[in-house]
């Protein structure tokens, strides 16, 4: 991996959501967020590495009492297809009697947010929500759908916004998509 690798990948894509598109709807998701949940002191769960930046610009948006922390579980490791599932950090048992929040970058096939769901509710998580920046429309079923999308995008490789492209651009403000 190198600066020339990444900068073709960059040339390679094109913007499909602008920067100010992101942030009006980050701000979006948390009014519905709040609606939906601000009553309830949720425990959010970010999904690292990807939730990172999607992470920090929802959360000080979320203006009302909430516990934060973080799960790492990971299907691509710098690449651009999934693999087998890795939990490099799974969820504490603070999980236990809370409604819980999952924040993730993007949605594909669901595999890894069903299998968040699955893990969490299994340790006694009392409802279990949602919330991605985007989610890939694909032409066969999911085994979950998100609560809460700010966009869907094509089945196309897409980085930015804390989503990476062999491991690069996830600095991006923006949401781009290979060629």
């Amino acid at each position: 991996m190198n600066r020339d690798e990444a900068q073709d990948i960059f040339r390679n894509s094109e913007e499909i959501v602008t920067a100010g598109e992101v942030l009006t709807s980050v701000e979006r998701m948390a009014n519905a967020i709040k609606s939906a949940i601000g009553e309830e002191f949720p425990l959010v769960l970010s999904v690292m590495g990807g939730a990172v930046v999607f992470t920090g610009m929802l959360l000080p948006r979320l203006d009302f009492p909430l516990e934060f922390d973080y799960i790492h579980l990971s299907r691509y490791n710098n690449t651009t297809t999934g693999g087998a599932m890795q939990w490099r950090v799974a969820p504490r048992e603070s999980v236990r009697g809370r409604a819980v929040l999952v924040l993730d970058d993007i949605l594909d096939e669901g595999a890894t947010m069903a299998a968040i769901r699955e893990r969490i509710l299994d340790m006694g998580a009392t409802a279990f929500y949602c919330a991605v920046l985007c989610e890939k429309v694909l032409n066969k079923p999911k085994p979950i759908h998100p609560d809460f999308c700010g966009f869907t995008v094509p089945d196309r490789y897409v980085f930015g916004c804390g989503m990476d492209a062999k491991g690069y651009w996830r600095n991006l403000p923006t949401i781009r998509a290979l060629s």
